[in-house]
């Protein structure tokens, strides 16, 4: 038995040395660790439910031409089918993040998996465009769960040090399953038609749920909490009074907007004149996301070099040059341009999302919520607005939208940087 089972802890602190004493106390830790029993488990269970959160989340972004060619709509109206699930995550993203705290992250994430597959393997018999984003909406509404949770259980169930590593995990899980989702998609509705491509993710994520309940395990740092909404109110009025956080979420928002919109209408312009290409290889376009992965890893650097305010800058530029540059037509600087807006948002968004974690003392998870319902927000307007400014001007009009919303970052993080310099003036003058 260890010394605190016997009530010898106190003997041992008086005789021992300070560093046999911390090694006691991380040994008594019961908290996952790399290598660690149940470690590996939990790192796969999180990853297989970020890949089928994500795929599920846009599994028609790279099929709209096709949808929108069986139901007879323009790109406006089949964007919906994005911008609904967007929507409905950002919507209930926040009630969520509320429902872990009062019955578990594993059964609130397990519900919403569940939730979401069932629906995803409806998706496919849509009858109407309007069934299909009504569908996808829940659909949307369901996969908030996840976000909302496997951050705060990896925050009660991981030791310290291992939490950015076991985070990165889940987050690798998010970047392949958007990126997979598509380009499976792709390839399938190429031969078979979009309503097989869906219903093959549906078949996909209902596997990826099956294997993260069974692989999960069961959390044992959770101290459930009670549902009261006073409380949430005003943990929320209380960020969102926050010129700071205000600013980030902002941010976030009109980054995702760029984002959102480009890769929502990439489909219609690749697969149109002087292009023309086929379905497989429009999904496939997606692969890009890989350049996404590296830009939000080294953003960190990127922070250590240039502060936060110059790591935005760069970001911004970046996204803004790779907009201009996919204006012309030739496929080669349309792809180089799709890589820098690729970089640019999601150095952009790794910037904004971890300052929101700095700036935030308390109720971080309605903090961190907050943050990704305004930047699924800022997804859903970008897929509907930029589809609309694609059905008016083209892709010049999609671009515009995005310049636009990029001047939006820089002028926010210009305001940002005064507030700071009056700020620190203010204390000086206080001293």
């Amino acid at each position: 038995m260890s010394p605190a089972d016997t009530g010898a802890s106190t003997a041992v602190a008086a005789t021992t040395p300070v560093p046999a004493a911390s090694t006691t106390s991380s040994s008594s830790d019961s908290r996952l660790t790399p290598g660690g029993p149940g470690y590996r488990r939990m790192s796969f269970a999180l990853f297989l439910a970020g890949v089928a959160t994500f795929a599920l989340l846009y599994s028609t972004q790279a099929l709209l031409p096709l949808i929108s060619g069986e139901f007879g709509v323009a790109a406006s109206a089949a964007s919906w089918t994005v911008a609904a699930a967007t929507g409905g995550l950002a919507v209930f993203v926040l009630p969520m993040s509320a429902l872990s705290e009062r019955f578990g992250r594993r059964t609130v994430m397990t519900a919403s998996l569940v939730v979401a597959v069932s629906i995803g393997v409806l998706v496919p018999f849509a009858p109407s465009l309007g069934a299909l984003v009504a569908l996808r909406f829940l659909q949307g509404a369901a996969l908030a769960g996840l976000p909302a949770s496997a951050t705060a259980y990896l925050a009660e169930e991981v030791r310290p040090k291992a939490l950015v590593t076991a985070i990165g995990l889940f987050v690798a899980g998010n970047s392949v399953g958007g990126m997979s989702g598509r380009v499976i998609t792709g390839w399938v509705a190429q031969e078979w038609g979009w309503r097989v491509a869906v219903g093959v993710i549906g078949l996909i994520s209902v596997g990826c749920a099956v294997a993260f309940r069974l692989l999960l395990p069961a959390p044992k740092h959770f101290t459930p909490g009670s549902l009261r909404p006073r409380v949430l109110a005003r943990t929320v009025r209380d960020h969102l009074a926050n010129p700071l956080l205000c600013r980030l979420y902002a941010i976030g928002a009109l980054f995702m907007t760029v984002f959102g919109g480009v890769y929502t209408v990439i489909g219609y312009r690749l697969t149109e004149a002087p292009f023309s290409l086929p379905q497989g290889i429009v999904g496939s376009i997606f692969l890009v996301y890989l350049v996404g992965t590296v830009s939000a890893s080294t953003a960190g650097r990127l922070v250590g070099r240039l502060g936060r305010r110059g790591a935005l800058y760069l970001a911004g530029g970046t996204t803004a040059t790779g907009l201009l540059v996919s204006l012309a037509d030739s496929l080669p600087l349309v792809l180089l341009g799709l890589v820098l807006i690729t970089a640019g948002f999601f150095a952009g968004h790794a910037v904004a999302s971890s300052a929101v974690s700095k700036t935030a003392t308390t109720g971080r998870a309605q903090a961190s919520a907050l943050y990704q319902s305004a930047y699924y927000i800022g997804s859903s307007t970008g897929s509907t607005v930029g589809a609309l400014a694609f059905h008016a001007g083209g892709w010049a009009g999609t671009v515009g939208v995005g310049v636009l919303a990029v001047l939006g970052v820089v002028t926010i993080t210009v305001l940002g940087s005064r507030a700071a310099r009056m700020g620190r003036r203010e204390l000086a003058a206080a001293a």
